[in-house]
């Protein structure tokens, strides 16, 4: 299933913007491009809500036919534990996760010990982990810590996009990663030749416009067939004033859904 999530909406809903966009306001977009499914990742207020403004959101959602899935960053046990309780609320099947928080960095042995301590409660609630791949640990070593946990409901959340930044090949992520993937970030992206030929600049793209071999991605990774939700996002850089900035997101959000609705 195609979904947007908060990064689709990073500039509209960014303190930038005068008018920063609502959590009922993304939902309602999603719906109104055809989309049926959302996900709140690493959405700050989100935690910040009451239970009647939760309880609010999650009704919202219903009555617009979406899916719901969360996103927060750690594996400290705490915060799996506030996400389950989150994602029971919105009847959420997924909640995505990094091994590193900006507060936490635990070792691999600490990092097996968080996971053993949770997965139980999350298999119990038929809610799945998906850890996602990105600069601060080689993919081999992320699928080799969700190998050894043995839970079918711990796996990888695929961004090839973020692992260029430790010199791995997003095509080689993708095939280490792809028997364990849960969830996919969608993202184009490219280098870039800075002014004067000083080095490069690696950003976002329009979808179907850069380096990313998605195609490649679809073959291996097979998520149409094996009901592996293709979540929307951009690394779309500041275009000199919000309303410009903002004007692309949404051009950018309309060609990914066309470019993967276009694609089998």
């Amino acid at each position: 299933m195609i979904g947007l999530g908060s990064y689709t909406f990073f500039w509209q809903q960014s303190d930038k913007n005068p008018n920063p966009l609502t959590l009922a306001q993304v939902f309602q977009i999603t719906k109104d491009l055809g989309v049926d499914l959302f996900q709140i990742c690493d959405y700050a207020p989100l935690i910040k809500m009451s239970d009647a403004q939760l309880e609010a959101a999650a009704a919202n959602a219903k009555e617009l036919g979406l899916t719901i899935e969360l996103g927060t960053k750690g594996i400290e046990p705490e915060n799996l534990e506030l996400f389950l309780k989150l994602a029971k609320i919105f009847e959420a099947k997924l909640v995505r996760s990094m091994v590193y928080s900006p507060t936490s960095k635990p070792t691999l042995e600490q990092a097996a010990q968080y996971l053993s301590q949770s997965m139980p409660a999350y298999e119990a609630a038929g809610v799945t982990l998906a850890l996602e791949t990105y600069e601060q640990i080689g993919t081999d070593t992320l699928a080799e810590l969700i190998r050894q946990n043995g839970s079918p409901n711990l796996g990888i959340c695929l961004d090839p996009a973020n692992v260029v930044a430790r010199f791995e090949h997003p095509k080689q992520c993708v095939e280490t990663a792809a028997l364990l993937v849960k969830n996919i970030h969608v993202k184009d992206f490219a280098f870039a030749r800075q002014d004067g030929w000083v080095g490069f600049t690696y950003t976002g793209t329009a979808m179907g416009t850069g380096s990313h071999d998605y195609l490649h991605l679809l073959d291996t990774v097979k998520p149409r067939q094996n009901a592996i939700n293709e979540i929307v996002e951009h690394w779309l850089p500041w275009q000199g004033d919000i309303a410009s900035t903002i004007e692309l997101e949404k051009t950018w959000t309309n060609t990914t859904i066309e470019y993967l609705r276009s694609t089998k």
